[in-house]
């Protein structure tokens, strides 16, 4: 059945356009070289099949041989070799980019998209398998996601990674050293990478999608250098650069301190997309104004965090004031509402920014963080406190401040045992998958007055979306009170 296999990937990349048929004989060689043998005949019959089946039945043989170890990880790596052999040049990739952006940048986007998925650098197939649903609030339809597209590691790849030398290159997973790479067991395979470089605020940075897509078309955005994350003035020039150059995509930037960041602050990047969060369709309920900047429509976005929005058609005047907003921001102190600028010497205040074209106009969201903790809440004021982390416990980056959750994968096995139990009547604290959440479920039943077979799983997902809700409240620096408002607009006052 090698043949076969070998053959339905040949007719795959053909049919896909990822080869030419003029290049078929010469990359069903290559692939043969990947499996270890060293004759073939083509079958009269290629049976259609997925592209999943395919390189499960690929890495099958690769055990069967003894290639590779049968594991989640070496797995990943072996498919990623073959899939390498089909996925045409960097230069190629990019001429071909250049050439639809001229044309329309939507155009190029489209065509980098479908190629990363096509080559198997985002799988489909994993993606499809998260859970997404979306939950109505007061503030507008806040996406819920359950990821179970990212695999775990395994034993045995765990233990191989603890006796393997430490590697400094790439010295992380957003360098550009990155394309092409053939992996190992503590970094994954790169070979169907493939990066768009671009210019960025007169320098070098680069493009690329995320393998594990949590919106449509989300791509990171990336300095050519391996330099830390920072918000400074020029940060807000570049995201608006990039949205020049591609203004059918949003792009943003996780703050750069620990806690309120996100999760890679070694490497300068931004994350965006083709996608439309709830946070930039909220409006702006409370304007503001800034002395010189008559031309800069301003105010308080209706989110539960703490988020000030600029417009204006010229994107230089966005860059000044929220220069302006930053340097206030990083210095503020207001003890009255438990803003500490710093403690013990160390920073806590910083900005999630975000950046989109709208029309004519550019505009800019700058999100208000502050990371300081307390004996009370050790893991940050303004972070989901104790009480949610049955639900939420890591860190409230850009993607999560915009209204999407991007939630543990744990979460699938929970809920379903939880539904069960809450079914059936159960004590929740007598399961080890259901203990967790005992507090929270036994307050929501009884909200119901009938709680079914037919309903329960609705129920579950609404409340969730409530919990991820009071998630965004407790990360919001200024509450959503009279006292918090006012708070807000003292802040404002003082950006001179």
């Amino acid at each position: 059945m090698i043949n076969t296999y070998i053959a339905q990937l040949a007719e795959y990349g053909i049919n896909t356009g990822l080869i030419d048929k003029q290049d078929k004989i010469y990359i069903i060689n290559s692939l043969m070289e990947a499996v270890g043998i060293s004759d073939f005949c083509e079958p009269e019959l290629v049976p259609e099949s997925s592209l999943e089946e395919i390189l499960s039945n690929l890495c099958d043989f690769a055990v069967e041989q003894g290639l590779i170890e049968d594991s989640i990880v070496y797995r990943d790596l072996f498919d990623t070799k073959l899939m390498g052999i089909l996925t045409p040049r960097p230069s190629e990739v990019r001429r071909r980019f250049k050439e639809l952006y001229e044309s329309s940048p939507e155009e190029a986007t489209d065509y980098y998209y479908k190629l990363s998925c096509d080559t198997d650098y985002i799988r489909r197939y994993r993606i499809c398998k998260d859970m997404k649903w979306v939950t109505p609030t007061e503030y507008g339809d806040i996406d819920i996601t359950i990821n179970l597209s990212k695999p775990e590691k395994d034993p045995k790849a765990i233990a191989a990674a603890k006796t393997m030398a430490q590697s400094g290159y790439p010295k992380c997973l957003l360098c550009k050293e990155n394309e092409g790479y053939a992996g190992r067991v503590n970094h994954p395979a790169r070979q169907n990478h493939r990066i768009i470089p671009m210019t960025v605020n007169g320098k070098e940075w680069m493009m690329q999608y995320s393998p594990y897509v949590y919106y449509n078309e989300h791509c990171i955005v990336f300095c050519g250098e391996h330099s830390p994350m920072s918000i400074n003035p020029d940060t807000f020039k570049k995201l608006l650069s990039f949205v020049e150059q591609f203004p059918h995509y949003f792009v943003g930037s996780n703050a750069d301190l620990p806690i309120v960041g996100g999760s890679i602050l070694t490497h300068d990047h931004f994350q965006g997309g083709r996608y439309t969060f709830a946070m930039a369709k909220a409006p702006i309920e409370t304007e503001l104004s800034f002395d010189g900047f008559d031309d800069v429509k301003a105010g308080i976005v209706k989110w539960p965090m703490s988020v000030i929005r600029l417009k204006c058609e010229r994107s230089a005047r966005l860059c000044e004031l929220a220069e302006k907003i930053l340097a206030a921001w990083r210095g503020y102190t207001d003890e009255s509402a438990f803003i500490f600028a710093e403690t013990d010497g160390e920073p806590h205040n910083t900005i999630t920014p975000i950046a989109r074209k709208n029309g004519d106009m550019f505009e800019l969201d700058l999100v208000l963080r502050n990371n300081i903790t307390t004996d009370e809440h050790p893991m940050g004021v303004y972070h989901p406190h104790a009480e949610l982390h049955h639900i939420k416990k890591e860190n409230i980056g850009l993607i999560e401040v915009m209204g999407l959750a991007v939630l543990p994968a744990r979460l699938k096995a929970e809920l379903s045992a939880l539904a069960s139990a809450i079914l059936k009547g159960e004590n929740l604290r007598e399961n080890e998958l259901t203990v967790s959440h005992a507090d929270w479920a036994e307050k929501f039943v009884d909200e119901y007055e009938s709680i079914t077979e037919e309903n329960i799983d609705d129920i579950i997902k609404a409340e969730v979306g409530k919990v991820f809700k009071t998630v965004l409240e407790h990360a919001g620096v200024y509450k959503r009170t009279a006292d918090g408002k006012e708070a807000f607009l003292r802040f404002a006052k003082s950006v001179k």
